[in-house]
Parts: structure tokens; C-alpha cells; sequence
């Protein structure tokens, strides 16, 4: 199986950095630490191989990786537009969207967001992205370059709604000051392994198999609790 996943004799591992919740960088060390890390880590020593982290700042760089043959293995939001080349297992974690305005916004509720006028920013080819474009009908959606810029250019930019992981969006209000989530999740975004479909069936199912072991062993649960991260669930077998 290793020759399936790593076929360079190197398992490389697209790591998106853009997600506060899956990956970050480590202050001491400059190197990206998180659960897909730890994932990562333990499926190339499942497979006798070493490891090469390619990390990336947004989740569609991250796609990039795997759909241009720069990377083996990720870790995505499940999408059907991004199911085309890439073979997802179950979700490991399920992390909330939501959306965030200034305090002095008359937008109270998700449903006042989806209005002609409104400006929501988000970061491109993020799942957030392609979820809205399928799901807002009137509102302009303005796409930033990365997620973790999402804020910034809502602020620079003067728009009315920013969209993106809610532990994300908190940190930033709590560094800015003047913003507020709205109280309900827009969507909930479901975390899971990827590899290319052309890597074939068995490829798909075995790593399919090493997530669901990873779920019930505690792995990512204990993984999510070492990294310190508030507002993920391991996702269950309905999930």
C-alpha cells in the first residue's frame, strides 16, 4: 500500500495552515503542529515511509496540492466539487461556520445575511466559499485571498459580513475589538482525509479504514485536546 500513497518514496502531506483548528504554527519551533499533523504523522509510520509536511496558507492551495500531484494525502472540508478528483474518507472532526459583523451592524440573524446589498467576505476556494456560492442567492460574496486575512480585508474593505471558522473569527474579534459573531452557526463543515481518486479503490478504502481507527481509538479526540482546540467534535459514525 505504501507505493500507492507514495509512490516518490516519500508520503507528502498537504497541511493548511489558513485552519486554526486542523494546523498552526508552533512559536518555538516555526513548524506547523495540529490534528492533521498528528494524522499525518501516524499514517506515513502506518506505511514505513517519511514524511514531508507541504504546508499551505488557505484550503484551496491545499487542493491545489493533491489535485497537481504536489501532495499525496490532505486534509479537507468534504464538497462535492472538490469529491471530483479526490476520494474523501468519513469526517474526523466537525468544526461550525459563522458569520461575524460589527457591533453597529443592524444584521442580527443568519437569515438577515442572504440580502441584496450585502457584502460577505470570505476566504477563496475555502469550504465556506464554495458552500455560500451554492447557498447565497442575493448577497455579493467577496472573495480574499486566505482565510486567516478573512477579517482584515472585512475591515479594510468596509463589507458587511465575515465568514469563516468560528475559533478563527473569535480570536480576531478579540484582537480587534468592535465585533460580534452572530449567535447561530451557518453551517458545520466536516473534516476529513483525502487522496486522489486516480490512486484507486484500495488507496481510497485504506485510508478510509486508518480515520475510523483514528476516531475510535481516541487518537483524535486526544490530539484536538493536546493542541488545546476549543469547538471541534469528533465526528460520529452518523456524521
Amino acid at each position: 500500500m505504501a507505493s500507492a500513497f507514495a509512490p516518490h518514496g516519500t508520503l507528502r502531506a498537504s497541511i493548511n495552515l489558513g485552519n486554526p483548528v486542523l494546523a498552526s504554527l508552533d512559536p518555538a519551533t516555526g513548524q506547523p503542529v495540529g490534528v492533521s499533523v498528528d494524522l499525518a504523522t501516524e499514517f506515513a509510520k502506518r506505511l514505513g515511509v517519511p514524511l514531508q509536511l507541504v504546508a499551505v496558507k488557505s484550503a484551496g492551495l491545499s487542493v491545489d496540492n493533491v489535485n497537481q500531484d504536489k501532495a499525496d494525502i490532505g486534509f479537507f472540508a468534504v464538497d462535492p466539487k472538490r469529491g471530483e478528483e479526490i476520494a474523501f474518507t468519513k469526517p474526523y472532526v466537525l468544526i461550525e461556520g459563522f458569520y461575524l459583523v460589527r457591533d453597529t451592524s443592524p444584521i442580527t440573524g443568519n437569515a438577515q445575511v442572504d440580502r441584496p446589498g450585502v457584502t460577505v467576505a470570505v476566504g477563496k476556494g475555502s469550504a465556506y466559499d464554495l458552500f455560500l456560492t451554492r447557498e447565497l442567492q442575493h448577497a455579493t460574496l467577496v472573495r480574499i485571498p486566505t482565510s486567516p486575512a478573512v477579517v482584515q480585508g472585512f475591515l479594510d474593505q468596509h463589507l458587511d459580513v465575515a465568514a469563516g471558522v468560528k475559533q478563527q473569527l473569535q480570536q480576531d474579534a478579540a484582537r480587534t475589538g468592535g465585533l460580534r459573531l452572530l449567535d447561530q452557526r451557518f453551517m458545520v463543515i466536516r473534516q476529513a482525509m483525502g487522496v486522489p481518486k486516480a490512486r484507486g479503490e484500495d488507496a481510497a478504502a485504506y485510508l478510509s479504514s486508518f480515520v475510523e481507527e483514528m476516531k475510535a481509538s481516541g487518537f483524535v479526540k486526544a490530539s484536538l485536546a493536546r493542541h488545546r482546540i476549543d469547538g471541534a467534535a469528533v465526528a460520529g459514525d452518523g456524521d
